[in-house]
């Protein structure tokens, strides 16, 4: 094809006149600006907000759960302090990454230090903990700002990780690790 091009230019060259440019119909290619094809109706219009739900001290209240760790968090404005359990979160969760965990969710939302967080958690360990904290921070902070909803979602936070330990099954070590094979 590009050796049709050159010897078009080639011709055009030879008599003095500019080369034929290839012409391509417009009007079956889909524009930017163009209406979709079907006209069906009239256009939806985007999903309304969904309502600011606080109690009565302006607080917002959510249930957060990983593994079997379960997480009652409530959220309001202030200097973005948060406690775990009665304890400041980096005495409860002394590991960093624990911590990062908890403090995706403000990253996200760009909220850092603007909501001060109280949280009591139960059950599980210490990795599930921080999974229930976060996800109890996220459904709370989408309570207090409905419109943060879309980023928070998009993240991932707003879904329950419902990966939990496998059940031990009889005739087997554990879940699925056999016994050792003996031989004789």
């Amino acid at each position: 094809m590009s050796d049709n091009r050159q010897s078009l230019a080639d011709l055009a060259g030879l008599t003095n006149t500019p080369a034929p440019v290839a012409q391509v119909e417009t009007d079956t290619l889909p524009t930017q600006d163009a209406a979709p094809l079907n006209n069906s109706g009239p256009v939806p219009e985007p999903m309304p907000l969904r309502e600011q739900i606080l109690d009565k001290q302006g607080r917002a209240y959510a249930t957060g759960r990983r593994k079997d760790a379960v997480a009652r968090v409530w959220i309001k404005p202030g200097s973005g302090k948060i406690t775990i359990n009665g304890r400041d979160q980096e005495v409860y969760f002394a590991r960093p990454t624990l911590r990062l965990v908890i403090n995706q969710v403000f990253g996200v939302t760009e909220r850092e230090g603007q909501y001060d967080v109280n949280c009591t958690v139960k059950g599980g360990g210490l990795s599930g903990q921080a999974g229930a904290v976060k996800h109890g921070i996220s459904q709370a902070i989408t309570k207090f700002e409905p419109i943060l909803r879309a980023p928070v979602k998009a993240a991932g936070f707003l879904t329950r990780d419902s990966r939990t330990v496998e059940r031990k099954k009889y005739g087997r070590a554990k879940a699925r690790r056999s016994f050792q094979f003996s031989k004789r």
